[in-house]
Formats: structure tokens, sequence, C-alpha cells
């Protein structure tokens, strides 16, 4: 093949790659204009700090943004402890069991979420008395958020460099001293992608939550009240409300506002551990 023919399939590869760019982009921007447009109306302070009213038509999210913080936070509670320790304790092994270990965890990260749902209502929700509550929800949404978030963090250990933990030992470094001194900063980029992704995937999360935490509006007074998410928030809003279209498409702008915030601030750590400036 010629030089001129190479030249001419290299600028339509190039052509056929950007115009594919250029399309999924205007969807993407399509899809922001009807949101915005339709959400408009309902945008303002007003969306923040005032609780849901006449079914989530009027009002604001207030207290749906509580039950999501509060839901979160009991999912975290659980999964940083274990969720990393579990993975540092995988990342050590040689075990060769520890391949199957790995496999099983992918196989639970890709479980359909509704299976989740039904497990974590009759686990969390009947076995232990829970019910519709806050703390259902965040105990189940943890479960989901588990296998991610350790073989995440589990690759993240298993590359820190090999002659750094040698230098350690030589050294005779502690292993507490050698984890948080070497191996936590090395590991920061992959423990600050877990963090993200399973945050992502826990905020977007809505079949499992209807099973285990509920759909109440109110605002919760504990971990043992039902509680209502912000995904969940829209779900409701969007096919079970006549009317709420304008507000669930606010509550929509406000969830992916709050993705887009996490990723920034994840890149922003990111860029500041590396030191290395997008």
């Amino acid at each position: 093949m010629s030089e001129r023919s190479l030249m001419w399939r290299d600028r339509l590869l190039d052509t056929a790659v950007w115009a594919m760019v250029a399309a999924l982009l205007s969807v993407l921007a399509w899809l922001a204009v009807d949101l915005l447009r339709t959400a408009w109306p309902r945008l303002g302070w007003e969306l923040l700090s005032e609780p849901a009213r006449r079914a989530g038509r009027s009002g604001g999210i207030g207290s749906i943004l509580v039950s999501t913080g509060l839901v979160l936070a009991v999912c975290w509670a659980v999964v940083l402890p274990l969720g990393l320790g579990a993975a540092l304790a995988l990342a050590r092994s040689r075990a060769t069991w520890t391949s199957w270990i790995r496999t099983s965890l992918d196989a639970l990260a890709g479980l359909p979420s509704i299976i989740l749902g039904l497990f974590g209502m009759i686990i969390f929700g009947d076995l232990l008395g829970l019910g519709f509550s806050i703390a259902s929800g965040g105990l189940t949404l943890a479960c989901m958020v588990l296998p991610t978030v350790v073989r995440v963090a589990d690759a993240a250990f298993r590359a820190v460099p090999g002659p750094l933990l040698a230098q350690a030992a030589a050294l005779g470094l502690s292993q507490t001293t050698t984890l948080l001194r070497l191996v936590l900063p090395a590991a920061a980029p992959g423990l600050l992608a877990a963090l993200a992704l399973g945050t992502g995937r826990a905020l977007a999360e809505t079949a499992a939550l209807v099973f285990t935490a509920g759909a109440s509006d109110r605002m919760p007074q504990a971990l043992d009240d039902p509680g209502r998410t912000l995904a969940v928030h829209i779900y409701e809003l969007a096919m079970n409300v006549a009317g709420g279209e304008a507000s669930a498409a606010a509550s929509a702008v406000v969830l992916l506002a709050a993705i887009a915030t996490i990723q920034a601030v994840s890149a922003a750590l990111l860029d500041r551990i590396q030191g290395e400036p997008r």
C-alpha cells in the first residue's frame, strides 16, 4: 500500500472517530438542554432548602437530601473499614485461592441491584428487624458497593512498587509506618477512584433502596426512620406522581451536579497527589 493511501486511510479513520465523538456530545448536549428546560421553573434555593410538599410537586428536596446523605453515611461507615481492610489483605496474600475471591467479587459487582434489594429486605429489614429504614438502605447499599471498592482498592495496593516495600523492610520500618507513610500515599490515586466509583453508583441506585430504605419524603429523625434518596425521588416523581415532571427534572439536575462535583473533587485531589495539573 502506497504512502498516499495510508495517509488517506488515517485521515478517514480520524474523521470517523471525531464524527462519533461529535455525535455523542450532541446527544449529551441535547439531553442537558432538554433537562434544564424542563427543570428551569423549579430551580432555585428553595429547591434545596425546603421539604417536599404535595408528593414532591411543590416545595423542595431538603428532606430528600438529608435522607440521601444519611444513607451514604451508613454505607461508607461500613464500606471504608471493611473494603480497604479486605483489599489490603487480598493484595498482600500470596495464596492461590485469592484468584477465586477476585472472581467472586467481580461476579458480585455485576449482580442486578433488584436481587440485592430483595436480599437487604430479607436480611436487614425482616431478619434484623430494621424494616424500611435508612439503616437498612445504607447496609444494603454497602453490600452493593463493597465488591467494586474492594476490587479497585486491591488493584491500587498491588500497584505499589515492590522495591519500595523492600526498602522499607530493609530500613526496619514497622508495618504500621510502612502502611501509613508509603503504601497509602502510593495507592491514593486508585483509592480515590474506588471511592468516586462507589459514591457514584450509590447515588444513582434506585431499585435496592425502594425495597429497604422506603420512599417516605418526610424529614428523617433517626436511622430507623424510612427515607427517600434522590434517585428514588426522581423515579417516584417521573412514574407515580402526575404533574411531577418539572420536579423530577430539577432533582435530576441536582443529582447530576452532585456526581459531577464528586468527580471534579476526586480529579483535583488526584492532581494534587500526583503533582501534575490537568
